[in-house]
């Protein structure tokens, strides 16, 4: 018998879809997909049925409620219903499109044909239910940032002389920021995600985009075990994830880290963006640049 999932659909004004985003992730929800309707978005989300009981939907309703009148507008319309898990896999997908981000990039889901030509990179996804579908706006940010850290090495890559380019994929859900990479230029990537499910996301697009096995080396655990994965210091950092498991994490950098490393951190909101930077400071690095994109933010960092 299949397994039951929750589909909880809000619809909402544009502004607040950053605060239904992180209201969503806090939730424990496992993936989500969201799309324009005229003035209004509509945003689903999807949960295992065993993770939450009706009085705790209401819960998310009423928060919701609350965060739309704190700031003045209207009162987003939230509703939910059980589907079958075969289901869930498929029905956020017809929502889903092609995708630009930065100059370069294309995400592509995986179930539609690919197309005869494209002058940008294809990143073919699967998202499957880990989180990274490029509609965030913490994943394009950290994607725009590593378009910039890599712009020169499509050209240099083919050179025998350059130097190999390693980067560390800390929380690498559905793996789209490691494939991003290797598309952009880098030479090798180690991810890691505490969540199986995302590790095995990360491998199916791996195989997806026709990454060779030892360009993408990919585990489950956290810090720890990327220290036990990598060979010696890498040359780039990426962390997408909740800010509060960021600032847990910086000090354990130290031991992939050379002077110059450097980092792009998101999935931090914008009022959360100081205690991150003064953890930062803390561990000798600083914060060249500050990106955002409404209520978030993607820290590009480099060592003092």
């Amino acid at each position: 018998m299949a397994n039951s999932w929750w589909e909880i659909q809000i619809l909402g004004d544009p502004d607040l879809e950053d605060t239904i985003f992180w209201r969503l992730d806090s939730f424990g929800c496992r993936g989500t997909c969201s799309e324009g309707k005229g003035p209004f978005f509509r945003v689903r989300a999807y949960l295992p049925q065993i993770q939450a009981q009706l009085l705790d939907l209401a819960a998310l309703a009423l928060l919701l409620r609350q965060d739309a009148l704190c700031v003045g507008l209207p009162v987003p319309d939230v509703a939910w219903h059980l589907i079958d898990e075969e289901d869930w896999a498929s029905s956020w997908k017809v929502h889903w499109q092609p995708q630009e981000v930065g100059d370069r990039l294309l995400i592509y889901p995986a179930w539609l044909p690919i197309p005869d030509t494209s002058e940008r990179l294809l990143l073919r996804l699967e998202p499957g239910v880990a989180f990274g579908t490029g509609d965030h706006a913490t994943t394009r940010l950290c994607l725009e940032a590593l378009e910039m850290r890599l712009a020169d090495r499509s050209m240099a890559k083919h050179d025998s002389e350059s130097e190999q380019i390693v980067i560390a994929d800390i929380g690498c859900g559905s793996g789209i920021l490691s494939v991003g990479a290797l598309l952009l230029g880098a030479d090798r990537v180690y991810a890691v995600d505490t969540d199986p499910l995302a590790v095995k996301a990360t491998l199916e697009n791996r195989e997806l985009n026709g990454i060779a096995p030892d360009r993408l080396i990919v585990d489950q655990g956290s810090i720890e075990r990327l220290i036990e994965m990598t060979n010696g210091p890498v040359d780039g950092i990426v962390c997408n994830i909740l800010a509060d498991i960021i600032i847990e994490l910086i000090p354990h950098w130290s031991a992939i880290i050379k002077p110059t490393t450097w980092g792009a951190l998101s999935g931090i909101l914008l009022d959360q963006a100081k205690p991150v930077a003064d953890t930062l400071e803390a561990n000798g690095w600083y914060v060249a640049a500050l990106w955002k994109r409404q209520d978030w933010c993607c820290l590009n960092i480099r060592r003092s």
